[in-house]
């Protein structure tokens, strides 16, 4: 193994001292085989930068399979930055639902608001000024200038680290933050300034594609002749990632809190995980502590209603970037109080037909069709 690292990091280095001549071959055999092997996806049928944005913001930490049916949908709701922008922020989270991620949704429609106020509703095709814009980092700036605008910003995400890890036999750690300028610098050195707009989109298709994680397709690789990790037989040593400490789980206590025939839900602060969603009140079971009694401590705690347990309804697994949680959702009466909220910033008493008005984070979306057929409603989705 050392000896494969040791390798590796020599390979790395001679391949930032490639002639012109070789870049332009590879430059080539990426842009001819993207032109003909190319998905037909949505937002490769413009060059609204507008739509385009909205497109690599979706796209960030999400599945292109994923991302489709939700940028159609807001597209046909938003069509211009100033659609966006004039949108109440809860109608953009409702269309964000069950993406994910929602600071992306909550960054994307404040930056609407200041393109409209400050740049007259046009995006800008100034690097300084777009990144400027709030959610705009290095990646965005880089995928929505040079596709939309022909600049030549190299782009760097998770397909083309992996990528050129491979191809360039690099040792940095694709999940490093310092590794970055590494990976910055090889594509920056890589890419065809003659067209940004296509040799951005061909390395992250062929990250995507064919230079998969696990075992890549190196037999339709165009560019298989260059790649040095293959040529050293070293594919599976690359991408080199750091172990992470395992993810910790959280027991997590809910209550649908039933008064009469309507049902408690309450608005998270706006910043922060999941910020602006609607939720159904609880939180964190603390130690020695049931679940049943953490879901009334925190249902007072944050909103200050006596209730009772009338049933369990469900357990729901769900995943975040850096923990898990298992939640425990109870069916409650509402006993005594008036609601005087202490966390959430909002609160309102609803009828089961009106959850579709309302965004929800994903863990309450997995309990909720549940909860539509336990008061006996057809689901509202």
């Amino acid at each position: 193994m050392k000896f494969l690292k040791k390798t590796s990091a020599i390979q790395a280095n001679s391949v930032v001292q490639w002639k012109p001549a070789t870049v332009a071959q590879i430059q080539s055999l990426l842009v001819n085989w993207y032109k003909k092997t190319r998905r037909q996806l949505p937002w490769r049928e413009t060059r609204d930068p507008y739509a385009i944005w909205v497109s690599e913001v979706m796209l960030q930490q999400t599945q292109v399979a994923t991302v489709i049916p939700y940028y159609d949908r807001f597209m046909a709701r938003f069509p211009t930055v100033t659609d966006l922008a004039g949108a109440d922020r809860e109608q953009v989270l409702k269309l964000w639902e069950g993406l994910g991620y929602y600071a992306r949704a909550r960054n994307l429609h404040k930056a609407a608001g200041v393109v409209v106020d400050q740049f007259h509703g046009q995006v800008p095709a100034d690097e300084k000024l777009f990144k400027s814009l709030p959610g705009v980092g290095n990646y965005i700036a880089a995928a929505v200038l040079s596709i939309a605008f022909g600049l030549p910003l190299a782009v760097v995400d998770g397909n083309v680290k992996r990528l050129l890890s491979r191809l360039c036999a690099m040792d940095a750690p694709v999940n490093r933050s310092s590794s970055h300028k590494q990976f910055q610098a090889m594509a920056d050195r890589l890419l065809d300034q003659s067209c940004p707009a296509i040799f951005n989109q061909a390395m992250m298709e062929l990250g995507a594609l064919v230079c998969i994680p696990g075992t890549p397709g190196c037999s339709v690789c165009p560019l298989f002749d260059h790649c040095i990790a293959r040529k050293n037989g070293c594919i599976a040593h690359h991408p080199r990632r750091i172990k992470k400490k395992p993810i910790p789980t959280r027991h997590i206590a809910v209550g649908v809190v039933k008064k009469g025939s309507t049902l408690l839900i309450t608005r998270r602060k706006s910043e922060g995980l999941l910020g602006g969603l609607w939720e159904f009140p609880g939180g964190k079971v603390e130690k020695n502590e049931t679940a049943p009694d953490a879901c009334i401590r925190e249902i007072k705690e944050e909103t200050g209603l006596e209730v009772t347990i009338a049933s369990h309804l469900t357990r729901v697994k769900h995943a975040y970037t850096h923990f898990k949680i298992e939640m425990d959702v109870y069916m409650c009466r509402y006993v005594a109080g008036e609601v005087h909220l202490n966390g959430p910033v909002d609160h309102c008493w609803i009828t089961p037909s009106e959850i579709r008005k309302y965004p929800f984070p994903g863990a309450n979306l997995k309990f909720i069709p549940l909860l539509i057929k336990r008061l006996g409603l057809s689901h509202p989705h």
